[in-house]
């Protein structure tokens, strides 16, 4: 699954971007993140994540171990999951990036999972809808009521 989706936000790239380099943000408008807590388990930053969708009336929830394993400041944030456990997982990957663009800022966000669990046409579905309503809390967030 490989989900893409671009939004202009009215604002500079410097206010999108202290919304997305860091995982600690993201609860507050990322609705696909219920839970958020930074490790301290030495460089790269590294975060213990909590993935939670609903579909129709089963809810889905993945706990995960994120590191940000890009960093270009003010333009892109790069999450993986890295595991520490010794055993092989599925990947997960964030990719933000936000550049000036016409009207403000464009706002890049990928979100790439390479497991069957949360594979499939419903979920992707479901999946897709919470980034959807996540980039319009985040507009709000960043750029006000509009």
């Amino acid at each position: 699954m490989d989900l893409i989706r671009e939004l202009v936000i009215p604002t500079s790239s410097d206010d999108v971007f202290s919304h997305i380099d860091d995982l600690d943000a993201y609860p507050e408008w990322m609705t696909l993140i219920s839970d958020v807590a930074r490790l301290d388990d030495g460089e790269p930053p590294s975060w213990a994540v909590v993935l939670q969708a609903q579909v129709g009336p089963f809810t889905r929830s993945k706990r995960l171990r994120m590191v940000r394993t890009l960093l270009e400041p003010g333009r892109r944030a790069v999450f993986e999951r890295e595991e520490i456990d010794g055993r092989t997982h599925a990947m997960w990957r964030l990719d933000a990036q936000v550049e000036p663009a016409d009207g403000g800022s464009l706002l890049r966000m990928g979100l790439f999972y390479g497991g069957r669990l949360w594979g499939g046409p419903v979920l992707e579905r479901a999946l897709d809808a919470k980034v959807a309503e996540s980039s319009e809390r985040l507009l709000h967030l960043v750029a006000g009521p509009t």
